[in-house]
């Protein structure tokens, strides 16, 4: 079976993250989808007059995220926290309700799609299914060839034709496939492809949104491989989508820990796992199965997330956390710095926990 191989420093840093340039900055943002429903369905009697309310899933709730150059940011939570959510708008594939988003300090997420299309070879996105992320109707070659014709437009036949075999060797593909179509190609295969492509046009940013989900352990391991080959040669920068944290452990420079469209935590890898302080982040860190007893024991949260519909008020891990008192309830944390991370929790900042 393939395994991770170890970065030669942990966490993996270079020296423009080392210096603490900032090529991502995320602020206040917030999405919230309006929810489906005829006009009936969103009448309702208030004080007596029949007024219309429509219901809004608040998928994310003022989030704040800093990128620096050359770091892998891993985002993580539970299904349904907001993580993909980020990723999309991040790439303008989702537009925000509020807040922004700068890259290389200027402003992008008011933009048009004409005014991005100077930032989308500098920002690349690999999807978490390979196979729905292909065209069927295009071989390999026409799916690597489209991204340089567009970008490239001055190039040559021959130039893009030497890009697409470089860029096929460099993530294990054999360019004579190139006349293949996606659904000749196994699930690893086709993941190695849409790296190539997202590759080809040489970002400096790359956007990777579960990339390893849906792939067998040993495939896991040579994709998550070829990632960290493709960075250390190409000097990228990574936001990391997952809720595998194994592979956080051995993949991430920081860690975001999000939790029902907002942040809980937020630090380096070897400090989260060495010392997680949200409560939320400790659960998530105890149901990593382990083969030591040397781990913490499992906490199990009681009740179930609450819906996105109807945000609880004040801090939104109240009802599941065992340290909550009454300002949890009314009054929303905000992120403080403690002990080499930052914690959005009332209890941490009252010293209670």
């Amino acid at each position: 079976m393939s395994k991770v191989r170890q970065q030669p420093q942990y966490p993996q840093e270079s020296e423009s993250a080392q210096a603490g340039d900032t090529l991502l900055q995320v602020r206040g943002l917030e999405k919230r989808f309006p929810l489906s429903g005829d006009f009936l369905e969103q009448l309702r009697f208030e004080g007596g007059k029949l007024k219309r309310r429509q219901a809004f899933v608040h998928a994310i709730n003022g989030v704040d995220i800093d990128v620096k150059r050359g770091e892998t940011l891993c985002v993580v939570g539970e299904s349904g926290c907001g993580k993909s959510t980020v990723a999309r708008m991040v790439m303008g594939l989702l537009h925000p309700t509020a807040g922004e988003i700068r890259y290389d300090d200027r402003r992008i997420d008011h933009l048009s799609a004409r005014q991005l299309l100077p930032y989308r070879r500098r920002m690349q996105m690999i999807f978490q299914n390979p196979y729905a992320s292909l065209n069927p109707r295009m071989s390999i070659q026409q799916t690597l060839e489209e991204p340089l014709r567009f970008h490239h437009p001055d190039w040559s036949r021959q130039q893009i034709l030497d890009k697409i075999g470089e860029v096929m060797v460099s993530v294990g593909i054999d360019p004579e496939w190139g006349k293949r179509f996606g659904h000749e190609f196994s699930g690893g295969q086709r993941q190695r492809i849409a790296i190539a492509r997202a590759l080809a046009v040489e970002p400096e940013f790359i956007v990777a949104d579960e990339p390893i989900s849906a792939l067998d352990v040993s495939i896991q391991a040579q994709v998550l491989n070829l990632l960290m080959d493709a960075q250390e040669r190409h000097h990228l920068t990574y936001l990391f989508i997952t809720h595998d944290l194994a592979v956080v452990e051995h993949f991430g420079t920081r860690v975001v820990v999000m939790y029902l469209g907002r942040v809980c935590e937020v630090a380096e890898t070897r400090t989260l796992f060495d010392r997680p302080r949200h409560p939320y982040t400790q659960a998530l860190m105890s149901a990593i199965p382990r083969l030591d007893d040397d781990g913490p024991a499992h906490i199990k949260l009681p009740g179930e997330v609450p819906t996105p519909v109807n945000l609880p008020s004040g801090c939104v891990f109240h009802g599941r956390c065992p340290h909550a008192n009454d300002r949890c309830r009314h009054e929303i944390p905000q992120l403080i710095e403690t002990q080499g991370s930052q914690v959005a929790c009332h209890a941490i900042e009252e010293g209670r926990l």
